[in-house]
């Protein structure tokens, strides 16, 4: 398998960086070969996960897939995530709760997402509203996607309420974030990533790491991240993937991790098709041995937004669950749910 890995020898073995994306490359410089014009030099060990880029399936409704039992809250429905989040709860028989918080200038704005009229209320009066409301919808599970600036702070509030709440917004200070939590003793689901199959792929990164520490020690790591232009914060999943990277001994920082975010470079460089220009998630992690012969690359693209909504989903019906049944554990991720084995 060695011999499989490792380039022969060779004086003209010069490797240039070109990450392949949708056919088109990207290049980085010329240390590490990620796609090489020939084959022979070197072979590249590829993880690819990606969504289709033509329309999504959405889940059909039946009667079996009513939950009109449980409501659900979703802060940031003006944002096109939190309505994909209504949507796949409208479609999974979800009650939908007409309330929503948003920001100061969103404040009184009335939103129809699939036929339903949302009232947004602004940060002035969010703790009566929500004690309100939560005593209307006891059963309620709050979802939030608003912005990273505002996720402590709206933490801090359902704790004070005591609502059990899905964190889908990434950034923030995640530590402040658990401590307020768990401190609270709410039930909570928090996880920068919503999407399953991407959280399979996290758990497989985060078991490798566990079981084979310093496997890669002395590879270097490249990673690309390309998201649409409204992601402000550097994204969650990478961070995820470095960590479990930094465990088997490679040595990268956060602040090395590529971020693309301009439309014309997405198309162009990355790939990206433009009609998901405004809703996609591009990653990509590179790794090479220390004397260049050997590669490794890790990639999964996301094109919009169902992935997550209905991740969303699965994440309110499994909190759900462990409310109802006064389960001892308070806090979740979506590693948690795919544990479960009860998705829909």
């Amino acid at each position: 398998m060695s011999s499989m890995l490792k380039a022969p020898p060779s004086s003209n073995f010069r490797p240039k960086l070109n990450f392949l994306y949708g056919g088109s490359r990207i290049s980085f410089g010329s240390r590490v070969n990620v796609a090489f014009s020939k084959p022979r030099t070197s072979v590249p060990l590829v993880l690819c996960m990606s969504t289709p880029t033509t329309t999504t399936t959405q889940h059909q409704v039946t009667p079996m897939s009513k939950h009109n039992d449980v409501a659900i809250m979703v802060n940031g429905c003006t944002g096109k995530m939190g309505k994909a989040v209504i949507n796949a709860a409208d479609s999974a028989g979800l009650h939908i709760v007409p309330v929503s918080f948003g920001s100061t200038e969103e404040a009184g704005q009335t939103v129809e997402v699939c036929g339903k009229e949302i009232l947004v209320h602004g940060p002035s009066d969010k703790e009566s509203v929500l004690a309100s409301v939560f005593d209307e919808h006891p059963n309620m599970i709050v979802v939030d996607y608003t912005v990273p600036a505002a996720v402590n702070d709206n933490v801090e509030l359902y704790s004070k309420v005591g609502v059990p709440f899905v964190m889908g917004t990434t950034g923030g200070d995640r530590d402040r974030l658990y401590k307020t939590a768990e401190n609270s003793k709410v039930y909570a689901l928090i996880s920068p990533q919503m999407g399953k199959q991407v959280v399979a792929f996290l758990a497989a990164m985060e078991i490798m790491a566990e079981q084979f520490p310093e496997a890669f020690s002395g590879y270097s790591l490249q990673v690309l991240e390309s998201h649409q232009a409204g992601k402000l914060d550097t994204s969650g999943t990478a961070k995820a993937v470095i960590s479990c990277f930094r465990k088997l001994g490679v040595s990268f920082d956060m602040d090395q991790i590529q971020m693309i975010r301009d439309p014309k470079q997405q198309i162009e460089m990355v790939g990206v098709p433009e009609e998901h220009l405004h809703g996609h998630a591009f990653h990509m992690y590179h790794l090479t041995s220390p004397d260049q012969t050997v590669s490794f690359e890790f990639q999964h693209n996301v094109c919009g937004r169902s992935i997550y909504a209905e991740g969303t989903v699965d994440a309110v019906l499994f909190l759900s669950k462990k409310v109802q049944s006064k389960a001892d554990k308070r806090i979740y991720n979506m590693i948690d749910v795919l544990r479960e084995g009860n998705m829909r």
